[in-house]
């Protein structure tokens, strides 16, 4: 009967540990504690993704800055506060230009001080253009009326569906007591009465906008709702839970009746102009002059916004954005949201905790099973996913929470860590001090990851394998002191075992110059044929760039000669109880060690066998050099000699000549495959080779030949 599948234990401990991360985490989401981090972030998010190119072009902005007051002051000889005929001015400029709506951040409560004309005036004015947005500020605490005044008509905006919002969401801020209203005259000529009240977040930044309030039982739109309805009167609004519905458009909305706004850039980000340059038009066109605004369709269709920014008459606001934005340019900002139909949702609940809990879980298993410097590498990859996604849902018009899943992650991985440390760290400990004088770094790394794996034995499973020699080493190291042997060998060997190991394979051990390594193990590398040729071919290359420099050191050329063979053989943990080391054997073993002896009788320095060719398919190409029979094995085998690309190319034209001397061998037509080797035995040395054993095998024709080359040494 087949065996359960069982779960590791690292991670049933990654499962628990992730779901007490989660569970913590949420807590402080709902509570409310993260809030001031999470509005940081937000505020990041929208400094770096805001697009001012985005903004639409149906908003004009008319500001009364310091120009204009110096400009009144110079022209007119008008200190502040203006005559409201000023304003008029301008209500006229806008309604001559084909304003679509105009409506203005400024409250005019208390009667004008150059008299009632002057209010007339610009009271006259607001009720010709027709669709005149007019400001009221509503309060808890402060302003004069305590109920609708009388004498003022009732609020038009209507929302169906508002008294059982109100009861379903228990708003009470969106509910005032008092109020502060413009003049009877201007308000009785105003196309929607606005409430110009903005609200910041806790932290005194303003990041939304409540969209409508209620007084004395009439609702009031916010200023940028408003103005947009003083060109669109006939809309029909309505409320739902979660959204506000204009006409055709709907509005993700809070339980308080906010909506986010998305900020489309720092402040100035909306065209606008002097309100002095606004005056100046005018005045001219009535003179019969030029205006000083010479585009007559600047502000034809668009929605227009009024209110102040010289020093002392405006209030700053700190914005999401470029830190300080002023009250109108706000109410824009919503007006613009409105009108490209582009918001901001809150996440749902079940995403924010979903994410939560799959982010804790994955994060604190990983951490789980892979600890020290991975787990760090863990922590600092799963940082990025939180960000990544908040950053996506933002582009998405989606306020995804970055601070809990980032928190969940952290404290997933640190928890993690923290419980690996404790359970697992004596154990470790113990297996490091014990064994660091027997094992190479890598195999104890994999003992620590495996402590089962310290017992003798090992499995059977396909390896690539690699024998590497120096050519002529004996001559070699006895022209060189001990000290001078030594230090080349170390650098020789530090070069190549660089290269082994960056190409995936394990070093077995090295014996004088040689080099043994497989691939395969005690890692799973599915390319190992074709990292171990790849290996081969980055020694040789390495050797050929160090030559000069051993040359000038030793007097001579130093060669080394490789064997390369893929088959089964048994690797693991082999030795006695008390001294092991994690190595191979097996008849696949001994063919690679026998292939590097045998370039000696091709003169050729990498020669591959056909078990690993048929694995690495076309990845590089190669030279067939014969069908031998190694000594100690009867069954022949093909042998190969890999090469990069570009010396496959340079030697292209002997390669194919080769080819055809080497057909002729094993054909047994030994005479033309002798005329062919000799051809090219100068510039070639497996030609060299084939050109003597021709010579032989003429002189004594076998009777029964099959093309094997056999082998008479190792």
């Amino acid at each position: 009967m087949a065996e359960k599948a069982r779960i590791s234990p690292k991670i049933k401990q990654g499962l628990a540990v992730g779901l007490v991360s989660a569970l913590i985490t949420l807590a402080f989401w709902a509570l409310n504690w993260l809030n001031v981090w999470e509005a940081k972030t937000w505020d990041w998010r929208t400094e770096l993704l805001a697009k001012p190119g985005v903004a639409t072009d149906d908003i004009r902005l008319i500001l009364l800055d310091q120009n204009s007051l110096d400009w009144a002051v110079k022209e007119n000889g008008l200190t502040w506060p203006w005559p409201r005929e000023l304003y008029a001015v301008i209500v006229n400029f806008c309604q001559r230009n084909g304003a679509k709506a105009l409506a203005f951040d400024v409250l005019f409560t208390e009667p004008s001080k150059y008299g009632v004309s002057d209010d007339i005036a610009f009271s006259s004015a607001a009720g010709e253009f027709d669709r005149f947005a007019g400001a009221v500020f509503l309060g808890q605490t402060s302003g004069s009326s305590i109920s609708w005044p009388e004498e003022i008509t009732p609020s038009k905006f209507k929302i169906n569906g508002i008294s059982d919002w109100l009861k379903q969401t228990s708003a009470k801020k969106t509910s005032f007591s008092r109020a502060s209203f413009p003049i009877t005259e201007l308000a009785q000529n105003t196309a929607t009465l606005c409430n110009i009240h903005l609200e910041p977040d806790d932290d005194g930044i303003y990041r939304r906008v409540k969209l409508f309030d209620v007084f004395d039982n009439n609702t009031l739109p916010s200023l940028g709702i408003g103005t947009y309805l003083s060109a669109n009167q006939h809309e029909v609004s309505m409320i739902q839970p979660g959204r506000l519905i204009i006409g055709s458009k709907t509005i993700p909305i809070d339980k308080k009746g906010n909506t986010i706004l998305r900020f489309r850039g720092p402040s100035g980000t909306h065209k606008a102009y002097s309100a002095a340059a606004v005056l100046q038009s005018e005045i001219r066109i009535l003179n019969g002059e030029a205006p000083t605004i010479n585009n007559k369709n600047e502000f034809k269709n668009k929605y227009v916004l009024f209110g102040f920014t010289a020093p002392g008459l405006y209030d700053l606001r700190s914005a999401a954005v470029d830190g300080v934005y002023t009250g109108v340019e706000i109410h824009a900002t919503m007006l613009d949201n409105f009108l490209s139909g582009d918001f901001i949702r809150h996440s749902p609940v079940w995403l924010v905790l979903g994410l939560v809990i799959f982010l804790s879980i994955i994060s604190a298993i990983l951490a789980s099973i892979f600890s020290g410097l991975r787990g760090m590498f863990i922590l600092c990859g799963f940082l990025t996913i939180p960000v990544a996604l908040s950053l996506g849902s933002y582009i998405y018009g989606l306020w995804l929470p970055l601070v809990a899943p980032e928190s969940a992650v952290v404290l997933s991985i640190v928890l993690a860590l923290g419980v690996n440390y404790a359970t697992e760290g004596r154990q470790k400990r113990f297996i490091k001090n014990a064994f660091k004088q027997y094992l190479s770094p890598a195999v104890i790394e994999q003992l620590l990851q495996n402590p089962e794996r310290l017992k003798l034995g090992g499995e059977r499973k396909i390896l690539s394998i690699f024998f590497s020699d120096l050519q002529g080493f004996t001559s070699i190291s006895e022209g060189l002191d001990p000290v001078e042997l030594t230090n080349l060998l170390n650098d020789y060997l530090s070069a190549m075992t660089e290269i082994i190991h960056d190409e995936g394979g394990t070093v077995d051990k090295y014996e004088g110059d040689a080099i043994i390594a497989f691939w395969n193990a005690p890692i799973d590398v599915p390319d190992h044929a074709t990292r171990i040729t790849q290996a081969a071919l980055r020694c040789q290359e390495k050797l050929a760039e160090l030559r000069p420099a051993i040359k000038e050191q030793i007097g001579k050329d130093m060669y080394m000669r490789i064997g390369i063979n893929t088959g089964l053989a048994v690797v693991g943990n082999m030795g006695s109880q008390t001294r092991f080391d994690y190595t191979m054997m097996g008849d696949a073993v001994n063919l690679a060690a026998r292939l590097e002896g045998n370039n000696k009788q091709f003169g050729s320095y990498t020669m591959m066998s056909q078990y690993t060719h048929q694995l690495i398919a076309d990845v590089f190409p190669v030279r067939e050099l014969a069908k031998i029979a190694v000594v100690g094995r009867r069954e022949p085998v093909t042998v190969f000699e890999p090469m990069f690309t570009d010396e496959y190319n340079s030697k292209k034209k002997i390669l194919d000549e080769f080819s055809k001397g080497l057909d002729f061998f094993y054909k047994g037509q030994f005479r033309q495959a002798l005329d062919i080797f000799k051809a090219i035995e100068d510039k070639d040395p497996p030609s060299a080779a084939y050109s003597i054993k021709c010579s032989e095998l003429i002189a004594n024709t076998p009777a029964n030949w099959e093309g094997v080359w056999v082998m008479t040494s190792k």
